[in-house]
């Protein structure tokens, strides 16, 4: 991979929508730093904190969920617990039943991003798990944060 590509999407002006990520004790791994698996944890709390209070998702009871099926992660620099964390959002490509979110980790009130990746949810029936178009309420959600391709 290339420092270009690897860059890419390592600004926060590239998100639109940001949560705070708590770091915590157990985050940090023998070399004194957050373990790289942790960093699926954070993408996944970032994207559903999004679905449930920009896109109506209710985790509990709703008949359509999001199941991850895709994701990546290129680690740009180390952080450790305490460090106080912002996930930035955005959503890269938005198909019938499918979305792709770009994410990245920032330090509080730092510009370049500490890792940055993709996640990929497809909508399916709580039941069937076949998938399902997304609904409008959360679509339009979804289109408010479309990455315009440069």
């Amino acid at each position: 991979m290339s420092a270009q590509e690897q860059d890419a999407g390592s600004l926060r002006s590239e998100y639109t929508y940001f949560a705070p990520v708590t770091t915590r004790w157990g985050d940090n791994d023998i070399y004194g730093h957050v373990n790289n698996v942790v960093y699926y944890a954070y993408f996944d709390s970032v994207a559903n904190l999004f679905l449930i209070k920009e896109g109506g998702l209710d985790i509990h009871t709703a008949k359509v969920i999001g199941l991850v099926v895709n994701s990546s992660c290129n680690y740009l620099a180390p952080v450790a617990f305490p460090d106080a964390l912002e996930g930035g959002f955005r959503v890269n490509r938005l198909g019938k039943s499918s979305v792709e979110y770009g994410i990245a980790i920032f330090k509080v009130g730092e510009e370049k991003a500490c890792a940055a990746g993709t996640f990929t949810h497809v909508f399916v029936n709580r039941e069937t798990r076949r998938p399902t178009p997304i609904d409008e309420k959360m679509r339009r959600a979804l289109e408010a944060h479309l990455r315009v391709a440069n």
